[in-house]
């Protein structure tokens, strides 16, 4: 098993838990997501589904905001739980990239039946769409 420094199990503890209370009736495929800010609070999402797909919250997305309405805008890393120890999607990377593009992304296998694999925001989502970018698009004539 890939050893995990004491901080990243405890991430990724929080994250297999919240996993646990995703309501997702209609993909059942459950996601939990716990967010580490500079300051060491740990915030957690889950993913919650609607009939309506385009609705659906992914936990990544659900963790962030819920970080950013704590007034905590700068993040170390998040841990992800899933079956499979599955990648966020495109959209909850570039929302995360938004604040901290160059954390560190733990993905958790919950059925433990792989290594956690870790990387870094960067290398999930290479160039991504950033502020600078739009401040140097708004900046030319």
């Amino acid at each position: 098993m890939n050893p995990l420094e004491d901080w990243q199990n405890d991430l990724a503890q929080h994250a297999r838990l919240v996993m646990e209370k995703a309501y997702a009736p209609y993909s059942r495929f459950q996601v939990g997501a716990a967010l580490l800010s500079q300051c060491g609070t740990i915030v957690t999402g889950c993913n919650v589904e609607n009939c309506s797909y385009g609705l659906t919250i992914c936990a990544e997305r659900n963790a962030a905001t819920s970080a950013v309405t704590q007034g905590l805008m700068r993040w170390k890393a998040i841990a992800i739980a899933t079956v499979g120890g599955v990648a966020p999607c495109g959209a909850c990377r570039q929302f995360l990239a938004e604040f901290a593009p160059d954390m560190l992304v733990i993905l958790i296998d919950a059925s433990n039946k792989t290594d956690p694999t870790i990387m870094s925001l960067a290398e999930l989502l290479p160039h991504s769409f950033s502020p600078a970018k739009l401040n140097d698009y708004r900046s030319q004539p």
